[in-house]
């Protein structure tokens, strides 16, 4: 199986491509569907299923906090279907909040990410089975022993430590320049092509209930 791992960056998403042998191919590509071409299975560093308010919330956001000691907010809380129809900041967090809680604007700027993702699980439903939520922080602490790593990516030692992880667990990169991409962007999206990894041989956790779905059948699950 070729499965993969995405994380969304400035000119569109980074995806780390594992092969059947083992090897890796780290690449910006301008929409999820392109990321999505030839791959088995692709986690995604994006929520996947939206509640209609914004409480109580999804059930594996809660779990993925409560996993995560110190690091719980790298955890964004998911907006409400009402709230991601919104073009504004303003408005957003108005019609959020008419609705029981306010709503940031560091969400508010992954809207149009989070909009392409569930365009494109309503209208594809064979990619249901293909494209899983997952998230990095969780993937890098399932590769540390189950403790989440406190340092932060972006800083030298933060991003060294991600690296050597990754290194552990087969996932060997060389930094170099990806054009389009963050650093700490390709690290994301490696850590969750691990996460896609575990899911094709059957060994990643899910968090949230299995049967749970939003009102257009997508699933509301994390995995790692």
């Amino acid at each position: 199986m070729v499965v993969g791992g995405a994380d969304g960056c400035r000119t569109g998403w980074v995806v780390c491509r594992r092969d059947t042998d083992g090897s890796l191919d780290i690449r910006v590509v301008r929409t999820l569907a392109e990321a999505c071409e030839g791959l088995s299975i692709l986690a995604v560093d994006m929520p996947i299923g939206l509640c209609d308010v914004p409480r109580p919330g999804r059930a594996c956001e809660g779990e993925a906090r409560a996993l995560l000691p110190k690091k719980a907010s790298s955890v964004f809380p998911t907006p409400c279907r009402p709230a991601l129809a919104c073009t504004t900041h303003a408005e957003a967090n108005a019609t959020s909040k008419k609705l029981g809680v306010g709503l940031n604007q560091q969400t508010f700027h992954l809207f149009p990410k989070m909009r392409e993702i569930d365009a494109l699980m309503r209208v594809n439903e064979k990619l249901r089975r293909v494209v899983h939520e997952a998230h990095p922080e969780l993937a890098f602490a399932r590769m540390n022993g189950g403790k989440p790593v406190l340092s932060k990516k972006r800083k030298p030692e933060g991003f060294a430590e991600r690296l050597k992880l990754l290194a552990r667990h087969g996932f060997k990169w060389k930094p170099v320049t990806v054009s389009g991409a963050a650093r700490d962007d390709v690290l994301d999206a490696m850590a969750v092509c691990r996460t896609g990894m575990l899911i094709a041989e059957g060994t990643a956790t899910r968090l949230g209930p299995a049967r749970e779905r939003d009102r257009y059948g997508l699933p509301m699950n994390i995995w790692f």
